[in-house]
């Protein structure tokens, strides 16, 4: 007897306001809300949506990797919460150039 099928990953939001909003952690939505307000004013004085198509790019990677493993999300937020708030990095952190070392490494370069 096969067992039931594990249910699908939910997929990206689409690229809507209303969407991005609602796969964000409850801990993000303020932000999201004011960065939105805020690229709204921006469309609005310049008559350019540049602003407000960078704004929901840049909430719609948060989005996509909130899906992904909202658990680890939150584990992220309040790391970084903690050490903007004491200044002192987590023991296991690694520095931004080891990242690009090992991203190198691993591309071959």
């Amino acid at each position: 007897m096969a067992s039931p099928a594990a249910p699908l990953p939910a997929g990206p939001p689409d690229r809507s306001p209303r969407a991005i909003r609602a796969a964000l952690l409850p801990e993000e939505t303020a932000d999201f809300d004011r960065d939105y307000q805020r690229a709204r004013k921006i469309a609005a004085e310049t008559l350019s949506l540049d602003e407000l198509q960078q704004t929901l790019e840049h909430w719609h990677r948060i989005a996509r990797m909130t899906q992904a493993d909202p658990a680890a999300h939150r584990r992220m937020l309040l790391r970084a919460e903690q050490t903007l708030r004491t200044g002192v990095l987590p023991t296991d952190s690694v520095s931004a150039e080891d990242v690009q070392a090992l991203l190198r490494e691993r591309l071959g370069q």
